[in-house]
């Protein structure tokens, strides 16, 4: 079978930030279609290697490739989208219903101040029922629940149909049921569209059960396919120390494709 192409190749890359070495000598590719968890203690360097990697951040020295372009003549944005850990902090008075919000991931700087088709309007239909909140598309973004938010910043990313989706701890403070049908909204998304999704997370047990490879951030970068389990416990020591362990088991994730109960 033919290896899939690489949508992003990192290559020798140390980043330093204030003077102290953050990132060093980072290598791995993420291939199209991948679902990747990216894991490691806080402050090992996982959101400043995930900003250096869409180029928002400078790089000490290696090269960074996305679909094959170096990321500094990489223009091609609209194949891109980035949901950061502070997204959903907005004035929650803000006079702007979800489908508004959502409809927000369309405006480009083609179509800035033109009026969005009734093609665009069916389109941000389609994109909050595939998150599971078509239900509320009329409600103030005030008034939804945390989780709904999260799904609601998703939904705008991928309004324009992105290729690759980056998230950066999207389900920080919501509760554990929440994220689990978060987590499987996610992954409908990459079994249905064939969306590469890139996932920062700290639960160990939705990247297990639900992506496919994961990379291990603690200065260190280390790469392996979830169903490898000796090349993933090893990653998972090198970046959380070697008297970490985790213990591998039969689990059963909600499966895909389950209908949402209310938040």
């Amino acid at each position: 079978m033919m290896e899939k192409p690489p949508v992003i190749e990192v290559e020798g890359v140390s980043i330093s930030r204030s003077g102290e070495r953050i990132i060093e000598d980072a290598t791995f590719k993420v291939l199209r279609g991948d679902y990747v968890g990216v894991v490691g203690p806080n402050g090992g360097g996982k959101t400043t290697l995930l900003k250096a990697t869409l180029g928002l951040l400078p790089r000490d020295s290696g090269y960074i490739k996305l679909f094959g372009e170096p990321v500094e003549h990489f223009r091609d944005w609209r194949r891109i989208a980035y949901v950061g850990q502070d997204s959903i902090n907005f004035d929650q008075s803000f006079p702007l219903s979800v489908r508004e919000l959502v409809s927000l991931g369309l405006i480009n700087r083609e179509n800035i101040g033109h009026r969005l088709s009734g093609e665009d309007w069916r389109h941000v239909a389609e994109i909050l029922e595939f998150m599971g909140i078509g239900d509320i598309a009329e409600k103030r973004i005030g008034q939804i629940s945390g989780g709904q938010k999260q799904r609601v910043f998703v939904a705008k990313a991928m309004v324009r149909d992105p290729d690759v989706l980056f998230l950066d701890e999207p389900v920080t403070g919501v509760d554990p049921e929440t994220q689990e049908r978060f987590y499987m909204k996610l992954s409908n998304l990459n079994a249905q569209k064939g969306t590469t999704i890139i996932n920062v997370s700290h639960d160990l047990s939705a990247v297990f059960c639900r992506m496919s490879r994961v990379i291990c951030v603690n200065r260190e970068v280390n790469v392996a396919d979830i169903g490898d389990e000796a090349g993933f416990t090893t990653a998972l020591k090198r970046a959380y120390g070697d008297h970490f362990h985790f213990v591998f088991h039969e689990h059963m994730c909600e499966g895909l494709f389950e209908d949402d109960r209310p938040d």
